[in-house]
């Protein structure tokens, strides 16, 4: 049996094995700039407010996802991103100007990112397949946060911001580009 069909029984020759140290370079950047944009809307948002207690749970999340891809590169010898710079100074001023726009502005931030990152971990682990179950593991656990994230922010008032579709369009568009130049800078 070939070494691609041991790891994956789907595999099949011909077929693209998954960059696994690209994937975890994207989710690294991808986690540490959704740190970045809670600590911009936290930065923002007054501390009694019911959106910042919100925010503040999501970022706990967030750094322990952060912390769990740290160890991650660290253990496989993968580089973060080189933009990653750019992330910490772009995710922090994108929270922080939807949380000055509205608390409602801050969860359709939420929303629009978690949305991006929920298809991109779902394509994630259909490229891993059985390739790699620890890896698999984190981003399915991740993965359900996220979403929790993302219901959260719809349900308190993501949905009903003013501008809601563009400025959704917008944010998730900034998170596949990034998601794109991450994979490979």
């Amino acid at each position: 049996m070939a070494d691609g069909e041991a790891l994956n029984p789907g595999w099949k020759p011909g077929d693209r094995r998954p960059d696994l140290h690209s994937m975890l370079r994207v989710d690294h950047a991808g986690e540490y700039g959704a740190t970045r944009i809670y600590a911009g809307q936290l930065a923002v948002l007054r501390g009694a407010s019911p959106a910042a207690h919100l925010v503040a749970h999501m970022a706990a999340q967030e750094e322990r996802h952060l912390a769990r891809f740290n160890q991650l590169l660290a253990e496989r010898r993968v580089r973060p991103t080189l933009l990653q710079p750019l992330w910490h100074v772009g995710g922090f001023a994108l929270g922080a100007v939807t949380a000055l726009i509205s608390e409602k502005a801050a969860m359709a931030c939420t929303e629009a990112v978690e949305t991006e990152i929920d298809i991109h971990y779902a394509e994630q682990l259909e490229q891993l397949g059985d390739r790699d179950p620890e890896l698999s593991a984190d981003i399915r656990q991740f993965q359900a946060e996220e979403l929790e994230h993302r219901d959260t922010a719809r349900e308190h008032g993501a949905l009903e911001t003013p501008a809601y579709p563009l400025l959704s369009f917008a944010i998730r568009s900034i998170c596949k580009a990034a998601i794109a130049v991450s994979k490979k800078v």
